[in-house]
């Protein structure tokens, strides 16, 4: 544990994770001065974006900084799919007086074609880049590695980590279903085992031979040692900070999370075209009957649930929100992120 947080020059065996929309650059400089990493995750901003938080989180903070990325392949867009979606959700859109898309548009760039990002990312050498859905490919990785940047990528299964840890990653994170937000799995189409985050911590400890950071259903200082106890290097904590006063999260979604929606976390694809935990909503519980209809790739898919979101929100109903969570969410905590760390490594301090 202290040779992995040395080389990732940190104090605590904690990873804030890069929640995309949640997370912000005050809460990583937070985590950063409490001594955890703490991350960003830019997948949603392009390569100017990226660079301006990078930049705010290093004005409030020095020291290593996580920056994340997505790595899925890039959409291909089917009109008749779309429009198919599009005519499914108009009835909602119709209620809250408000008109769907009239097309549907891929809103994230997958940093595996995004050359102004990596460009940008050899430039600021964040000391962290981690990967989200897959790996960029091996041209990127050999910059970023020559820029000395250490790279972390996820894994839902021994397959993909296996593949990971052949393409040169200094870490994995090993997601387990439990965990919130986006499945990190490499084909959303491919069949998911859907193995939980202790079994999977264990399989990859011994299956590969770099650190594993466990990731799903960590909230507090025991959990973060029943990972350490797995072989996990470090655990990585997404949930456990939404509440944290630096999130980004809006109050509906606070509110969701202290409410009962905390104790029925789902996996929908509804919301965004990629499998992703989420609180259960009325958006949840729609998308769980249009199951049987094929949904647009993401983040095409996602342009729709952006919009029908704010057509919700505008006539103040909160329910369509991507309230991303996972199995833990009931022992969320609202305090300051610095807080939450120290909290975290007290608990620690007495369950090792």
């Amino acid at each position: 544990m202290s040779e992995f947080c040395d080389r990732f020059g940190i104090r605590l065996p904690i990873i804030q994770a890069p929640m995309a929309g949640v997370s912000s650059p005050a809460m990583a400089a937070a985590v950063g001065r409490a001594g955890a990493l703490g991350s960003l995750g830019v997948g949603a901003t392009d390569a100017p974006g990226a660079r301006a938080m990078i930049a705010e989180a290093r004005e409030k903070a020095a020291g290593p900084l996580n920056v994340n990325l997505f790595c899925h392949r890039p959409a291909v867009s089917d009109a008749a799919v779309e429009a198919a979606w599009i005519a499914c959700w108009r009835p909602q859109f119709d209620a809250f007086g408000a008109a769907p898309p009239a097309a549907l548009t891929e809103i994230y760039r997958s940093f595996v074609e995004d050359h102004a990002m990596l460009a940008m990312l050899l430039d600021a050498r964040p000391s962290v880049v981690s990967f989200h859905f897959g790996l960029p490919g091996e041209a990127a990785i050999r910059a970023l590695r020559a820029a000395g940047i250490v790279l972390i990528a996820t894994a839902t299964s021994v397959v993909e980590a296996r593949s990971l840890e052949q393409a040169g990653i200094d870490a994995i994170v090993a997601q387990g279903w439990e965990a919130g937000g986006h499945r990190g799995s490499f084909d959303p189409d491919a069949p998911d085992d859907r193995i939980g985050t202790m079994a999977l911590t264990r399989l990859l400890v011994r299956e590969t031979s770099v650190p594993v950071i466990a990731a799903g259903g960590i909230m507090d200082g025991a959990g973060i040692a029943a990972a350490l106890q797995l072989g996990a290097a470090a655990a990585q904590l997404g949930t456990a900070f939404i509440a944290c006063d630096e999130s980004l999260a809006d109050a509906a979604y606070r509110e969701a999370l202290a409410g009962d929606a905390a104790h029925h976390t789902v996996m929908t694809r509804a919301i965004s075209g990629r499998p992703a935990r989420c609180l259960a909503n009325r958006f949840t519980r729609l998308g769980a009957d249009a199951a049987a209809q094929a949904i647009p790739a993401y983040p095409i898919a996602y342009d729709l649930g952006k919009a029908l979101n704010a057509a919700a929100k505008a006539r103040s109903e909160f329910g369509f929100g991507a309230q991303w969570a996972g199995q833990g969410a009931p022992l969320a905590r609202a305090m300051p992120a610095g807080a939450l760390v120290a909290t975290l490594a007290a608990e620690l301090d007495r369950a090792a």
